[in-house]
Parts: structure tokens; C-alpha cells; sequence
């Protein structure tokens, strides 16, 4: 059984049962993967500018933190998702 990246309407963990890793679903969870750890390093970057930037004001600190929120709870499932972490 693989984790997939996404949840169902109800929140609620998805899951994918094959043996074909090439299979268009499993495809598709490997594209919105590469898509989230993309997002992650580039929402990494920009809140580390907003860190050392003495000048950013509150609403630039709450919003790369909301971001930087977002793309780990997406690396952590990965993680989960791939047998690399436990939730």
C-alpha cells in the first residue's frame, strides 16, 4: 500500500494498492511529489530571506511561516508515504 500525497474530500488519508509503480496513478503521485519537494526548497528559501531580513515585518514572518507549515506537513507525508518517517 502507498500513502499518496493527497487526501480524500473528508481529509482523510488516500492510499493507492499495486504492484506497478508505472501505473498512471502511481505516475501521478511521483509528479506531485517532485511538484511538493520542488515548492518545499523554494519555500525554504524565501522564509530563510525573511529571517535574516531585519526589515521584514510581521505579515512577511506569518505568512513564510504558513508556508513553510504547508511544505512540511507535504515532506512528512512523503516521508511517511515512502517508509521513511512515522506519523
Amino acid at each position: 500500500m502507498r500513502l499518496l500525497p493527497w487526501t480524500g474530500a473528508d481529509g482523510k488519508p488516500c492510499y493507492l494498492s499495486t504492484d506497478d509503480p508505472d501505473s498512471l496513478l502511481s505516475r501521478l503521485a511521483d509528479d506531485v511529489e517532485a511538484a511538493q519537494l520542488a515548492s518545499a526548497e523554494a519555500v525554504l528559501a524565501g522564509a530563510r530571506a525573511v529571517m535574516h531580513d531585519p526589515k521584514a515585518g510581521e505579515h512577511a514572518v506569518r505568512c513564510a511561516l504558513a508556508r513553510a507549515v504547508e511544505s512540511l506537513g507535504d515532506v512528512l507525508r512523503i516521508a511517511v508515504g515512502r517508509g521513511d518517517g512515522t506519523r
